[in-house]
């Protein structure tokens, strides 16, 4: 068994990396335990025009006060950029722009009426409504009561199924409360502002290891955990890994709770609140071209038949010359564990979902595609369902030093980096380390189990 720890973290992504510096700054010795060779999760990013790239398209919002703190703290202020970006969703065979009510009142689709009721249900939902109201509801039968048929066929519905696949009609009208809030409050005078970094999200994770090395914390990779230790009085000693095991103080666990519950007793109430919480999947497949498919930063794909639902064209974000001239697009899908999908190799979803962007941009020439790229993940996000809230596990579990804090705690808002960072800073307190400087922005993460 290898030395104690003050505090031993259980998954390098940016929970854990996040928590790991909030309190090696107040002088506690930390470790940080990760299965996969990299650090940093879903910020883990590859070479592409003598530039870095995210697996996984990332941005963040105005009002994100958590990862501005975080971004300060490391010094590289310098390095953020913020780039008023569009919007165009894919409906009837036609490419819509929607990025403002003069886009609204142009969207076929939707009858006049319904275009009214959509644009005043987005806004009670995205400023004034309260979550806490609206966990027993689904976010498809309100919206067919309140925003209409034709907006919820023509937008909402499609949304969902994109992001929830066979879960779509489950998911409670609190889970959009939160997305809508980000959205909307990134706005001004109808323009979206979105934030990045020069280099890439890859610019903030080197930035925060070498940090966290400076602060001694101590770094285990490719290091799964296997087995934990829980003595006769319920307290949790020390868990094991192919690389040794690892005692330590308290222990904060940032990983899928699927992987935990599988390291608990039989009979265990967190076993039991985790195992009730499942996860799906998103692949993207990264296209490099030699020149764009539109003038979009993001596009919506409404209409059915798909296998791609997001269109997100980066280089309409980031100039293509920050990547020697070439042109980067995602085509993003999630999907659960029983899809095809998940099963498929990278060449059959390539080869499955590029023929089907000649419908969408006939004039566009494949042979200009120079490069494909797939990446996916098995732990994208929780499927959120009713009462969701009464699934999430406390931080503090029944076992002395245990804590937990993963993607769960993330409801009602949407997975991000800022709001990652949210759910650490809430741990650390819970973990009885009061120093805690992160800013409370408006992010809806960390309310639950804490």
């Amino acid at each position: 068994m290898t030395q104690a720890k003050d505090l031993t973290i259980i998954g390098g992504g940016i929970t854990g990396l996040a928590a790991a510096y909030i309190t090696a700054k107040q002088g506690v010795k930390v470790r940080v335990i990760e299965a996969s060779k990299n650090f940093g999760g879903l910020l883990n990013t590859f070479e592409i025009g003598g530039n870095r790239l995210e697996y996984f398209y990332h941005h963040f919002f105005t009002h994100d006060a958590e990862i501005h703190w975080l971004i300060h703290e490391l010094g590289i202020d310098d390095k953020l950029i913020y780039k008023k970006t569009t919007m165009g969703t894919f409906r009837n065979n036609r490419l819509y722009p929607f990025n403002g009510v003069m886009d609204l009142l142009r969207f076929k689709p939707i009858r006049f009426i319904g275009k009214i009721r959509w644009g005043l249900t987005s806004l009670y939902l995205g400023k004034f409504a309260n979550w806490k109201n609206y966990e027993n509801v689904t976010a498809l039968d309100w919206f067919y009561e309140n925003a209409g048929e034709s907006a919820t066929d023509s937008l909402w519905k499609p949304m969902l199924d994109i992001k929830f696949g066979p879960y779509a009609s489950k998911i409670p009208l609190s889970w959009m409360i939160g997305r809508l809030r980000q959205r909307l409050n990134s706005r001004k005078s109808g323009d979206e502002r979105l934030g990045y970094l020069k280099g890439g999200l890859d610019t903030l994770l080197q930035a925060l290891l070498k940090k966290l090395e400076e602060l001694d914390v101590e770094f285990i990779n490719e290091a799964p955990v296997t087995s934990i230790s829980i003595d006769e009085s319920e307290q949790i000693k020390s868990v094991s890994t192919p690389k040794g095991e690892f005692a330590g103080g308290k222990f904060l666990f940032t990983i899928p709770g699927t992987i935990i519950a599988n390291l608990l007793p039989l009979f265990s109430e967190t076993k039991d609140k985790l195992e009730s919480i499942k996860y799906f999947g998103a692949v993207c497949v990264i296209l490099e071209t030699k020149q764009k498919l539109s003038d979009t930063y993001w596009i919506n794909v409404a209409d059915p038949g798909y296998d791609f639902g997001g269109i997100i064209e980066h280089t309409n974000f980031i100039e293509h010359e920050q990547y020697q001239g070439k042109h980067i697009t995602y085509l993003s899908r999630y999907f659960d564990v029983n899809d095809p999908l998940f099963h498929a190799t990278d060449e059959q979803i390539s080869t499955k979902m590029i023929p089907q962007l000649k419908n969408l941009f006939p004039k566009f020439d494949l042979s200009l595609i120079e490069n494909v790229r797939v990446f996916r993940t098995s732990y994208a996000a929780t499927v959120c369902d009713l009462n969701f809230s009464q699934k999430i596990m406390n931080c503090k579990t029944e076992y002395g030093g245990m804590y937990i804090a993963n993607m769960a705690h993330i409801y009602p808002d949407e997975r991000s980096v800022n709001n990652s960072i949210r759910v650490a800073a809430e741990a650390c307190r819970v973990m009885g380390y009061n120093n805690v400087n992160v800013p409370l922005g408006a992010s809806l993460s960390g309310k639950i189990g804490f």
